[in-house]
């Protein structure tokens, strides 16, 4: 459950961090994952799902913001997050092949929660990420089925597994193996403690380029590399009342982060941000016109900046470190931060 404070990995932290360090330490937030990995078969793929609340978020969306680092991706429903600065769904991630299955699958679930949704109302927004598993993974094989997202969905909970697991099964960060990972810190503000969580999929990176507290961490086993390809999706998530426009300007400070491990946001690379506040759910109906609510003081906003950049630096970390040496498709094996550092 992230970087415990008995890891050998060292990060300096200026925030506390929350009881399980997982993003599901922000109130109403889950997370769930379908692994799917066969040896023989070179599968090594999954998809993982966060719910930024425990309601119906069609009914009520969560404000929202996106930073599109870099934009070699194929992720759905990222304009309109963009746009309308809400999101609407659950928070898909998965391999780049199966965001249409996903998208599907997304879709249907939120037809049966919801069937009001192409009636007496509009479409639905739904958002899914992807990142190439097809280093480890049979990528062509396209074995993520709908099922698997939506056993995602149900099983949903405040605690999950990191490293090669779900959406992260399959995926490579410099050089070695990366996946899901987690991080969360408590942030003070006005006499009370809020919290502001990070869950990433981690699969970009330049080998021997890796960075742990400043240090550069490279292996004997791994081969230089001349160009950066891959991706990471990074989901941030807080409790703290924001607006769109503030959690799109939170999620870009993503990118110090990226910096800070050794990233540097590479032409090929898909590095995206998505930031969500689920303190004030915006109602998709409303008896009223105007709405009342509160906000952060863009005053306040360099401690979520400073707090953002360090949740998921250690996120990154945490994929990592949480992830076995796996040997994938054409007998490429990709080795663990643990087996490296020993």
């Amino acid at each position: 459950m992230g970087l415990s404070q008995t890891c050998e990995i060292k990060l300096k932290n200026k925030f506390q961090r929350g009881n399980r360090n997982l993003i599901t330490d922000i109130p109403g937030v889950r997370v769930g994952q379908v692994t799917l990995q066969n040896a023989e078969k070179a599968i090594h793929t999954g998809v993982t799902v966060i719910l930024p609340h425990g309601g119906n978020l069609f009914k009520e969306n969560v404000p929202a913001g996106v930073s599109i680092i870099n934009g070699f991706g194929k992720s759905a429903g990222l304009i309109q997050v963009q746009e309308l600065e809400t999101i609407e769904t659950p928070i898909v991630m998965t391999n780049t092949f199966g965001v249409g299955t996903a998208l599907n699958a997304l879709t249907k679930y939120m037809l049966e929660e919801n069937e009001d949704i192409g009636v007496h109302t509009g479409t639905v927004n739904c958002l899914v990420t992807e990142c190439n598993d097809g280093m480890l993974n049979d990528i062509r094989g396209m074995h993520l089925k709908e099922e698997h997202v939506r056993e995602a969905i149900q099983n949903a909970d405040d605690t999950f597994e990191e490293g090669g697991v779900g959406a992260g099964t399959g995926m490579v960060c410099m050089g070695l193996k990366g996946g899901i990972g987690s991080a969360s810190r408590v942030v003070p503000l006005d006499g009370n403690d809020y919290t502001i969580g990070a869950i990433v999929l981690s699969n970009f990176g330049v080998a021997g380029n890796l960075r742990i507290g400043g240090m550069q961490l490279s292996a004997p086993e791994q081969k230089a590399e001349k160009e950066e390809r891959g991706s990471i999706i990074i989901v941030i998530g807080t409790n703290i009342p924001a607006n769109g426009h503030q959690l799109a300007r939170i999620a870009k400070r993503a990118a110090a982060s990226l910096g800070r491990v050794g990233s540097y946001l590479g032409n090929g690379s898909g590095d995206i941000a998505i930031a969500f506040s689920n303190a004030q759910p915006i109602p998709h109906y409303s008896e009223t016109k105007i709405i009342s609510r509160r906000q952060l003081h863009d005053g306040a906003l360099d401690l979520m900046f400073e707090a953002t950049t360090e949740v998921v630096e250690e996120a990154i970390i945490s994929s990592l470190y949480h992830a076995e040496t796996t040997t994938g498709i054409r007998g490429k094996t990709v080795f663990s931060l643990k087996e490296v550092m020993r």
